[in-house]
């Protein structure tokens, strides 16, 4: 479906109708009514203001979504994959720097050409950034982000869009 500038409908920066803050009020807006009246209200008949709910405030929500098991779940995949990289990258890492002070000799071999055994492992140092850079959006892409967007739901919920 295209827009009437030409645009296709699913360029970013477009309002998704299934986007859960989409139909959120900004703060102050259509929150409550202050000019509703009692139905009831006539002649010799008082009008009741409705009750007003108690606002749901950041902390309260903050805590039931953390407290929530689907939010530990949610911490629990990132701290699996997590701790495990990052303590391999750095082994990776300290082991090229410890290699290079202690073993020069080492590092010097020629592997072909001008290439030697330090390049190549400097080369391999930025391919596995790339490779856990690739390898971490994938883990948050496939075990996290729905996880986490259905959490965003909830809270969204739980607040009615009527976060205070």
């Amino acid at each position: 479906m295209d827009k009437q500038d030409g645009r296709a409908a699913d360029e970013p920066g477009d309002v998704r109708l299934d986007d859960p803050w989409y139909e959120t009020p900004a703060s102050g807006w259509g929150e409550w009514d202050d000019d509703a009246t009692d139905e009831r209200s006539g002649p010799g008949r008082t009008q009741t203001p409705a009750p007003v709910p108690r606002a749901v405030t950041h902390d309260e929500v903050y805590l039931a979504v953390q407290r929530s098991a689907a939010f530990q779940e949610v911490r629990r995949r990132y701290r699996r994959f997590v701790v495990p990289a990052t303590a391999v990258f750095l082994a990776w890492y300290l082991a090229y720097v410890i290699t290079a002070t202690t073993a020069p000799g080492l590092m010097s071999h020629r592997v072909a050409g001008a290439l030697n055994v330090a390049m190549l492992a400097g080369l391999g140092q930025f391919a596995t950034t790339f490779l856990l850079t690739w390898a971490y959006a994938r883990h948050a892409r496939v075990r996290r982000d729905g996880a986490a967007l259905d959490i965003r739901w909830e809270t969204q919920e739980l607040t009615g869009g009527n976060v205070r």
